[in-house]
């Protein structure tokens, strides 16, 4: 009896003492890679960008302020016919390893996006580093490279900018949408649905945006900046939209929390601004001789925010009017939108998704000619109920 409790006492003892840290690294041998960003070369081959923190600068920055002290960031470059091959090649140019649990954002070129994304996001989900609640973009107009590769002047590094633009942008203007990229795998995988992703842009010269002095200066030479959403069709991006027509996908998808409305009133185009405070968007399957169509309800509540015409807000009747108007002006952007998706075959809106909840044998028939067949010629109907809620402190315009 006493042996077979020595032995497990010894068994247990060993486990304790012999497991160890076989895999442990050094802090010190870890290269932190906060940005990973995707081009092709001109030989078609993968260009990966991989933003790696320089400790010692942030934290000098930090205490210093300003753009004082060397770079936050830099730069390494490496290139592969697959993205796991371009990160490991990398290894010749670094004397780390680099370190992906922090990467948090993810550019993709827009030549990648527009040729498949689906190996990129295999090798980003196998990796048992990599989060899939990395923030995703589309680089427009410039390289993936030379996004991450612009200082950027409040937040040291460009990354997180990106990140809290498209937070700080989602909740208060209405024509970005925050994508990570476990919500565009979704997109991917799923039938009935496809993903949206927002643009990112270079404002100015990017050469001079790389360099510390862009920082050192009240007007930077460059800024990073959001502008348009990218329309996908499977892995391939197809088109990208903005404005009001970017504005309308964001209200089929109920991302809208807060942004501004401005209406004609009286002969003027831009009489009335209403400011949004809460958004509901519910979508409605009606099935007709096996045939599928699509009601579009969207609440919204919210106030006044200007005018610039005489009007007597206290009026309830030009209320009621008014209301109805900026029903119509959103009913005109989703409509807009809609006509967009379905011209280019792209069902980003979820319909599908919502056809397979309400018939799964209807849905079994029909989903794979969904985007090319059903999804273009689709009858969608769009209601609005939009409500004013405040008109502000005053009643009645300076402007008589």
């Amino acid at each position: 009896m006493k042996r077979p409790i020595a032995m497990f006492v010894s068994f247990f003892v060993c486990a304790v003492l012999l497991a160890g840290c076989w895999s442990k690294k050094e802090l010190t041998d870890l290269a932190v890679v906060i940005a990973v960003g995707l081009d092709k070369t001109k030989d078609g081959r993968y260009l990966a960008s991989f933003q790696v923190v320089n400790p010692g600068n942030v934290a000098g920055a930090l205490q210093r302020g300003g753009g004082a002290g060397g770079v936050p960031v830099s730069i390494y470059t490496s290139t592969g016919d697959t993205l796991v091959e371009a990160s490991r090649k990398a290894s010749k140019k670094l004397s780390r390893i680099l370190y992906y649990a922090h990467t948090n954002l993810v550019v993709i070129g827009e030549e990648v996006a527009r040729q498949g994304l689906n190996g990129v996001f295999d090798a980003m989900e196998r990796s048992h580093q990599f989060r899939t609640t990395a923030r995703l973009v589309i680089a427009h107009g410039h390289s993936a490279k030379e996004v991450l590769s612009v200082l950027t002047p409040i937040d040291k590094i460009s990354a997180n900018q990106i990140i809290k633009t498209l937070e700080f942008s989602e909740m208060s203007w209405g024509q970005t949408i925050n994508t990570d990229v476990w919500w565009a795998i979704r997109g991917l995988t799923s039938s009935g649905r496809n993903t949206v992703v927002t643009g990112v842009v270079i404002e100015g010269n990017p050469q001079q945006g790389k360099r510390q002095t862009n920082v050192q200066s009240s007007v930077p030479d460059a800024r990073i900046s959001l502008d348009g959403l990218a329309l996908f069709k499977k892995d391939r991006l197809v088109r990208w939209v903005n404005g009001s027509t970017e504005r309308g996908v964001l209200w089929v998808l109920d991302r809208i929390k807060q942004t501004n409305i401005t209406i004609p009133w009286k002969g003027k185009k831009e009489a009335i601004g209403y400011r949004t405070m809460g958004v509901k968007t519910g979508l409605k399957v009606k099935l007709k001789n096996g045939q599928p169509s699509i009601l579009v309800h969207i609440q919204t509540e919210g106030d006044i925010s200007e005018t610039y015409v005489p009007i007597n807000l206290a009026d309830y009747r030009l209320m009621f009017q008014l209301e109805k108007a900026i029903g119509r002006d959103i009913e005109r952007e989703v409509k807009q939108a809609i006509e967009t998706a379905q011209h280019e075959k792209t069902d980003v809106f979820g319909f599908g998704e919502a056809v397979h909840r309400a018939d799964p044998l209807l849905w079994k028939r029909i989903k794979k000619e969904w985007d090319d067949r059903y999804f273009p010629h689709l009858r969608v109907t769009v209601k609005v109920d939009a409500s004013i809620r405040r008109t502000g402190l005053r009643n009645t315009p300076y402007i008589k």
